[in-house]
């Protein structure tokens, strides 16, 4: 439901170090691919996802760490998307872009994790601009709109992920945001690592509810 709305915190208490490194990325990745299969994917997407060894290797109880990601990106591209963006990504954003390319598979209302070359301000794509302009014809959405119009998107299906270049912390990551439409209150993290570790922790928990069960 539209309407006036605020931003949530996200309780933070838990939360991994920031990934920063391509190699850090990478190994958190490969345990999150682990992990989405065994806890989140169907019969006909675990059909897509894995090889036959692989699910003959799943059947049997045994780990499977499938890579839901992209190649990495090279330096060159990464540093075209800031040019056309006008802005220097945040370290955390830099290294999972370094590591992949883009993340096809989210414990999220998102689809997927944009590859570098289709990040884009959110006042730019076609998605944004209509939540924007739907938001702004109501009154007491100002905060929300000032938030569409200064973030980049990287990531969108029926909610969106935001990063705001604006909000900068110490370490030089900017703050993201988790936002869903139909329900408005963005809630806040501190950085992108800390966006997409929160997917991860919702799985971690519902595996933990599962071996109780």
């Amino acid at each position: 439901m539209i309407g006036v709305s605020e931003t949530t915190e996200h309780e933070e208490n838990e939360v991994a170090d920031v990934l920063t490194t391509p190699e850090e990325w990478r190994v958190f990745l490969e345990r999150y691919g682990e992990l989405y299969v065994k806890v989140r994917a169907d019969g006909d997407e675990l059909v897509d996802l894995l090889d036959d060894d692989q699910l003959e290797a799943l059947d049997r109880g045994e780990r499977v760490e499938p890579w839901l990601g992209e190649a990495p990106a090279r330096e060159e591209a990464l540093m075209a998307s800031e040019e056309r963006l006008g802005v220097r990504f945040p370290p955390s954003l830099r290294g999972f872009f370094l590591a992949s390319d883009g993340w096809t598979r989210l414990d999220a209302w998102v689809d997927d994790v944009h590859p570098c070359g289709r990040v884009v301000w959110m006042r730019d794509s076609e998605a944004g601009r209509r939540v924007t302009e739907t938001y702004d014809s109501i009154p007491g959405n100002e905060d929300d709109v000032q938030l569409f119009r200064r973030s980049i998107e990287i990531a969108r299906g029926e909610d969106f992920w935001l990063l705001d270049p604006t909000d900068v912390g110490p370490d030089g990551e900017w703050a993201a945001y988790e936002f869903a439409p139909k329900y408005g209150n963005p809630t806040k993290y501190p950085n992108f690592s800390a966006l997409i570790h929160s997917g991860y922790e919702s799985m971690e928990e519902d595996e933990d509810d599962e071996d109780m069960d």
